[in-house]
């Protein structure tokens, strides 16, 4: 019998991902504690998530103390601090990791956002904290601009394991997929290992409905709807892609599924049930990556009626002829938030910036 909602939740084959990152939770015990009573099989960081950890406590005072009297670069400073952070915590999933024979047990460190329209810079990145970090079950993330799935495709030929990042349209995340393809082609062209390079496309959800809905005013009977009708959609090209003659051939040299992951699965809409984004998008061979308030919430009241996201595909796609019919363009909407998706994490690490340089001053008074 299952331990408890959650575990229940990856019996049917998804994996839950904490979407949070932080020194405290590593060396508390914290993730641990996770990994037994909530499932979790892997994490999550950004520049959002890194600059939250910083700004909270005093776990990284003693480290900045001695940075600081090395360098005043705030990104040296960031990476010194993030770097140690990934590697503490792909040991602890190290178990997951094994246990899962690659699938999950994964720790995703993601590329400066400063990166996100310059495709040779991305890639350098990229093969840097790969190096840097030297663990197995490390995921680098990319975001999926368009600058982006050039890194992507190379990314992977050379061996890297990718989470991508920041998807929110169909034709992007096609994209995406045919990256990760053509990139594994490439690496087995060249003789190299394809078991050895796991992929994930992070495709975010509630954002979808928060930019919607403020257009659909008027539209009730629309609202709340679009970012699940958008991933069951999602899901729906993973089930048909991964398929067929190419990926047979690919499967016969041992490369793995790029699984869907859904991101950004806490409600913004107190309107919304709490665990609309977790419910609604059940199915095998995909991750859904929670903050806490959403894994508090699916333990205490979320329900398992099936495969959920393998439901209602129809009227998902006569939600996208309805929403057009309203007069929103949906190509619109997901270019909006990829922009502003982008433009956050930029903002997060800018002030990433400003919480070292105010450490490095109090740390020096004191």
């Amino acid at each position: 019998m299952a331990k408890s909602r959650l575990h229940e939740l990856a019996a049917r084959g998804q994996s839950i991902w904490y979407d949070t990152l932080s020194r405290d939770l590593i060396h508390t015990g914290g993730l641990k504690r996770m990994m037994d009573e909530d499932a979790v099989t892997g994490v999550t960081s950004n520049p959002t998530i890194f600059q939250k950890a910083l700004s909270s406590g005093t776990a990284y005072d003693e480290d900045l103390k001695k940075l600081i009297a090395e360098t005043d670069d705030p990104e040296q400073i960031f990476f010194s601090l993030a770097l140690q952070d990934i590697r503490d915590a792909c040991d602890v999933l190290k178990p997951a990791f094994d246990a899962s024979n690659g699938v999950d047990g994964f720790v995703s460190m993601e590329v400066l956002p400063g990166l996100a329209y310059d495709t040779e810079g991305t890639f350098a990145q990229v093969q840097w904290i790969s190096k840097e970090v030297d663990k197995p079950n490390l995921y680098v993330k990319i975001p999926a601009t368009m600058a982006g799935l050039p890194a992507i495709e190379d990314s992977i030929a050379h061996g890297t394991p990718i989470n991508i990042t920041l998807i929110f349209s169909l034709e992007r995340y096609k994209a995406v997929v045919e990256a990760y393809l053509r990139g594994l082609e490439r690496l087995i062209a060249g003789g190299g290992d394809p078991s050895k390079v796991a992929s994930v496309a992070s495709f975010f959800v509630s954002r979808v409905d928060t930019e919607a809905d403020k257009r659909l005013d008027g539209h009730p009977g629309l609202q709340g709807k679009l970012a699940v009708a958008n991933a069951k959609l999602a899901y729906q090209h993973y089930l048909e892609t991964f398929k067929g003659p190419r990926w047979d051939y690919l499967e016969g040299k041992g490369a793995t599924k790029q699984r869907c992951l859904w991101a950004s699965t806490s409600t913004k809409n107190p309107a919304y049930s709490d665990v609309l984004y977790v419910e609604d998008l059940i199915g095998p061979e995909t991750v859904n990556t929670m903050p806490l308030e959403t894994i508090e919430a699916f333990q205490d009241h979320g329900t398992i009626p099936g495969d959920t996201v393998l439901e209602g595909i129809d009227e998902a796609r006569d939600l996208f002829v309805q929403i057009e019919k309203a007069g929103v363009s949906y190509d619109d909407v997901v270019e909006t938030i990829e922009a502003e998706g982008v433009q956050k994490f930029a903002d997060s690490f800018a002030q990433i910036s400003e919480e070292v340089r105010a450490k490095r001053g109090a740390l020096a008074a004191a």
